[in-house]
Order: C-alpha cells, then structure tokens, then sequence
C-alpha cells in the first residue's frame, strides 16, 4: 500500500496537506535543486524536517513537488499516514464499486430480473445506499491495518531479491486464493449463526436477486469480516507489493462479478455467480468466495439449478415461482418473518 500512497501524496495530498496544515514562515530554509535539464540551480524555501524522499519501489519513483515539504505534517508522520490511508481506503472503494459494478450493470447484467417476484422495489438505489453507508465505515477499521503495512510491519516485498525467490512470485497467487478462501468461507459460514446473522449478515441476504450493486451492500462489520482474511495474509506470508495491489483489486471485481447474475460456466470447481445466487435463494449454502473446496469439505454445497444455464428456462415463470417459494420457506426458517418490501406483482419495464 505504500506505493499506492506515495502516488496519491505526490498527486492528491501534499498540495492539500500544505495548503490545510502550512508549515510556519520560521521553519523554512532555503534549498537548492538542480534542473535535470540545464543543472541550473532552483531555489526554493523547504521547512527543517526530517523526512527524506525515498521512492516506495525500486521499480519506479515518483518525485515529490514542492509541496511535499510545506506542511506541518511531513508525510512519514503517522497520523497523516493514516488519515490519508482512511481516505484512499474509503473513496477508492467508492470508484471501483461504481466503476465496475456500473460496468457489470449495463454489459452483463440481465434486466429481466426486474421481473423475478423477489426483486425489491427500488432494489438498485437500496443497493447503492447500503453501499454507501458501508464504506466509509469499513474504512475506519482497514486503514490501520495499511498504515501497519506502510510501516514495515508486514511481509510485503518489493523485488525478488527481497523475496523468498523467483518461484514464489508465482506461488503467491495461488497461495493467496487458497487462504482466504478458506478464511472467508468460516467467517461468512459464522456470519449466519442465528446469533449475529440477523444484525451482521442480514442486510446482505435483503438482496435475493442481487445485481451488481448488492456486491458491496452488506453491513459495514460484515464488509470488514470478510475482507480481514486479505489483510491479515500479508503478516504472515510474504507478498510482493505490485501483487497485493493486483490482488486487492482481483477480490473487489470478483465480489461484483459473482452478483451479475451471468451464469457463464458450470463449474463444479469455481464458484462463481451461479453458486453465489444459489447462496442468496437458499441461505446456507455455497459460503466460499473463490472455490466450492471449503462447501464441499464443510458439507454446505449446492449444485447450481441446471435451469440457471438455459436461457429459455432461467427467466422461466414456473423456475421463478418455485425459486420464490424455496425463499419464503428459508426466510421463515432464518429469519422468522419476511419484512421485504417487494414489487408489485405485475410485469415490470426492463429498464
């Protein structure tokens, strides 16, 4: 994470940090640089301070302005670390979610779904809510676990070298899914323990026909939860640094795609959008984020409906009917009563 703060100290934050927080007129000094162009001197005043440039990668450094050196707050302090890594979190996470579940929406998603008689009145803009409301929550708690990470606390390297060797920066990948598979399946299994399910993880199963917004629309402590397996991975085992941000990019897209409702491939090994729907139909079933290996181990796998990969049977009213009374059947079990506001039963526009 300290290369993607680095980039938005350079881009983003040491302009505003010296224009909100301005270091004081009698802790400046002037200072000398030399033009890489004609090694003529530019001087500019730069307050005492102990913080030195030092690029976050041997890969590539972006040089800092003269703003990076005009704030109280040099950028090596923590507290400016972790406010900044509280924002970056937050409205990061507000981009990719807009951008690719946006994306996901208008090329993938099926609108007849608007249809389905479990679709919720107003479902997207709910989504979009709960999303919202989520976000700058889950922030608060996984910020530090990035300023843990910018300050050297974790096993994240940069170059090979630095690494256990060549071969690992392939085994990481695998390694990776492995674990947090694995972790994420017992959390989101806990998570529908009658004892928390209906504070934590309800809010999530309001969607039982979810499109590509419902992928982030989830109470903000189950949100963090679930994503703690991929934070946790980088203090125990070593992760190259241009890999953790790839990776963390792979784990927000892939939660949109498995809502898209676009049962592309029948799987018995990837679960996928067809096995997660199944998880939102029937409750206790599917738990796994990546894999079906922990459902198939742990005895909570179903196969997906053979219907869901016709597309004459997938939007078939009978399938919807029975799929909408295997749902009330688990609601009353789970939750004992259904307070779901859904649509009218007419037809719906396809928007």
């Amino acid at each position: 994470m300290d290369i993607v703060l680095e980039v938005a100290d350079t881009f983003i934050f040491d302009s505003l940090y010296a224009t909100l927080l301005p270091a004081s007129a009698s802790s400046f000094t002037a200072n000398a640089t030399f033009s890489s162009v004609k090694e003529e001197p530019t001087g500019f005043a730069t307050p005492h301070a102990t913080w030195q440039y030092e690029p976050s990668t041997k890969y590539f450094s972006v040089q800092p302005s003269q703003s990076a050196y005009m704030s109280q707050w040099p950028r090596d302090d923590w507290k400016r670390q972790l406010l900044t890594l509280y924002l970056i979190t937050w409205l990061f996470g507000v981009v990719v979610y807009f951008v690719f579940a946006t994306a996901s929406y208008y090329l993938v998603f099926d609108k007849a779904t608007f249809n389905h008689p479990r679709y919720l009145k107003n479902q997207v803009r709910l989504e979009m809510k709960q999303a919202n409301i989520a976000f700058p929550i889950m922030a608060i708690f996984t910020a530090p676990w990035f300023l843990a990470e910018v300050r050297g606390y974790s096993k994240l390297y940069d170059t090979t070298a630095e690494g256990p060797g060549t071969w690992y920066n392939y085994l990481q990948f695998p390694l990776f899914v492995f674990f947090t598979d694995f972790c994420v399946y017992w959390i989101h299994r806990g998570l529908h323990h009658k004892s928390v399910y209906k504070t934590l993880h309800k809010p999530h199963h309001k969607w039982i026909m979810p499109t590509p917004f419902a992928s982030h629309a989830f109470h903000p402590m189950d949100g963090y939860a679930q994503g703690l397996p991929y934070h946790i991975f980088p203090f125990i085992f070593p992760l190259q640094k241009f890999a953790y941000v790839v990776l963390f990019m792979f784990v927000n897209i892939w939660t949109v795609l498995i809502h898209d409702g676009e049962y592309a491939h029948n799987s018995p090994i990837i679960n996928g959008a067809a096995c997660h729907t199944m998880h939102h139909l029937y409750f206790n079933y599917n738990y796994g984020q990546f894999t079906t290996l922990w459902d198939r181990l742990g005895g909570s796998y179903r196969k997906p409906n053979d219907e869901l990969f016709q597309k004459e049977l997938k939007m078939c009213q009978n399938e919807w009917k029975k799929q909408a009374e295997a749902v009330d059947k688990m609601v009353v079990e789970v939750e004992g009563k259904d307070d779901r506001n859904y649509l009218p039963d007419e037809p719906k526009k396809v928007r």
